[in-house]
């Protein structure tokens, strides 16, 4: 049977491939912002600062001999200085360690191999959004294998995909953990907020009790989805008419009895890891917390939280490595975060022209600029509090659709947004929950994620004459199911509840207009 196209995906993703690279893109925006910095500073374009209403904000031109002096002197700066930049790729290390031992493809197979037949569906959503403090592993590893175990047990193989797809892309920004996209998406939002307050902090911890909390909010309506949507659509799953290329390949369900020894040591040296940790920060005269108030907020526990973050991939996966022979000297052990460095590449990349940007922009008095004009503009809408926030998120939700990378969008959004909502009363940390909301629902459904060829071709196992537009249409529900569940949590949270997001974070910005 032929499936019908669908002519709004089809709209999105030539929409998409008009787009060029992330990296293009800014440099295409810093050109961009040069010009229009000449052109409005020419007219005279300022506004009225709130802060002080005797003062005038005014556009500076970047195409002028300040300009250029600016570009040319903080060139080097703008990228060294970039929040994100040092966190990302100490935590990368460490993580490039653990990947490379086989400490995290074990891990998450023991997980969820080893799990009560009722609860896999729960437990793979839930492997899946865990598996993001792993980088590409739950696209790799865990998508492939919850087919297998979805096969195995007699039921729909690609059940057992959309519903570990929806855990690893739907679920992106939810986690139990700090993990590495906290310090990416911090360190940008603390730019965008020094905009408006040169001393605002946002720390990587900002939203980790919103993201805690959502980790099971999302793994449930995951569940809820793949169980009562999902399975039912796809039927029972017939080998013999939709059998593909290796659809009976299927590996060992348990580990090997080396694999488990060595898991049991790496699981060991973790929880001893941990338990040192917990030694240092509970008495309360510990070093490791705040000076003035004794507590874990604003202690240097929490600046200094990538330090742990490192050292709570690399322990275990040097234990797994050496234990099991995958690391046999200690140049084995560099070679790893060798390895792990050339997968960022890309990454610097991007990130050196979005620092670029984002200075510029700033020092232009763009920044400012918009967020003053949008931010009297949105006042005088009048909206509900909580239907602007909402309204934030579709917005990002939907540019997600065209701009998959989520530091390259959030680089070109926080700049304007988070200023723009400061002025309206929102903390910066609500911003970038709403964000990162926006930013995850929508992955499943854009032809233009970068691991869809990778998902595609593990459905072809079970499916192979699977499109993209089949893919699509199946994660479709989980999308609008999860940016409704998370929207809805949201609102709860900061206009019910009036919880803080993280710890010592704000939900209101005291300076709003």
């Amino acid at each position: 049977m032929t499936r019908k196209r669908f002519g709004f995906l089809d709209f999105l993703e030539k929409i998409g491939n008009v787009l060029p690279h992330p990296a293009i893109l800014f440099v295409l925006l810093i050109l961009a912002l040069i010009f229009a910095s000449a052109i409005a500073h020419h007219l005279g374009l300022s506004v009225t600062d709130p802060r002080d209403l005797t003062k005038q904000i005014a556009i500076v031109s970047l195409l002028s001999w300040d300009g250029l002096v600016y570009i040319a002197t903080n060139l080097v700066k703008n990228f060294s200085n970039f929040p994100p930049l040092g966190s990302v790729l100490i935590a990368m290390l460490g993580v490039g360690i653990a990947e490379a031992s086989g400490f995290l493809s074990a891990a998450i197979r023991i997980v969820v191999l080893n799990s009560p037949k009722k609860l896999i569906t729960p437990i793979v959503v839930f492997a899946g959004i865990m598996s993001n403090l792993a980088s590409d592993v739950g696209y790799v590893i865990l998508i492939p294998l919850a087919a297998m175990i979805f096969h195995s047990l007699g039921r729909h193989p690609l059940a057992g995909i959309a519903a570990a797809f929806a855990g690893v892309s739907g679920g992106y920004s939810a986690n139990l953990l700090i993990g590495t996209l906290d310090p990416i998406i911090s360190g940008i939002t603390q730019q965008a907020a020094r905009i408006i307050d040169p001393s605002y902090v946002v720390g990587v911890e900002a939203n980790w009790y919103f993201m805690f909390v959502s980790t099971f909010v999302i793994t449930f309506l995951g569940y809820l989805v793949t169980e009562k949507i999902i399975e039912p659509r796809l039927g029972k799953y017939e080998v013999g008419k939709y059998e593909g290329y290796g659809a009976e390949d299927n590996p060992s369900k348990d580990l090997r009895k080396e694999e488990k020894r060595a898991l049991f040591f790496a699981f060991l040296s973790l929880l001893l890891f941990v338990g040192v940790i917990l030694a240092l920060i509970l008495p309360a005269s510990s070093p490791l917390r705040n000076p003035t108030t004794g507590s874990l907020i604003g202690s240097p526990f929490f600046q200094g939280i990538i330090f742990f973050v490192f050292f709570g991939f690399a322990i275990p996966g040097i234990v797994y490595g050496y234990v099991l022979k995958a690391f046999r000297r200690s140049e084995d052990v560099l070679k790893a975060m060798a390895e792990s460095m050339k997968s960022m590449g890309m990454y610097l990349v991007i990130i050196f022209f979005a620092a670029q940007f984002i200075a510029l922009f700033s020092w232009s008095q763009f920044g400012p600029f918009l967020a003053i004009k949008g931010a009297s503009f949105l006042k005088e809408l009048d909206l509900n509090a909580g239907l602007l926030l909402i309204g934030f998120v579709l917005i990002s939700a939907s540019i997600n659709l065209m701009i998959a990378s989520a530091s390259a969008q959030w680089a070109l959004l926080a700049p304007i947004f988070v200023p723009m909502l400061m002025l309206l009363g929102y903390s910066p940390e609500v911003i970038q929950a709403a964000y990162r909301i926006g930013d995850s629902v929508t992955n499943i459904i854009t032809p233009l994620l970068a691991y869809l060829p990778v998902i595609l071709v593990a459905a072809m196992k079970y499916k192979k004459d699977i499109k993209m537009g089949t893919m699509i249409s199946m994660m479709f529900p989980y999308s609008v199911t999860f940016l409704i569940g998370w929207c809805a949590l949201l609102y709860i949270w900061v206009f019910v509840l009036g919880l803080p997001l993280g710890p010592g974070a704000a939900t209101f910005y005291k300076e709003g207009i």
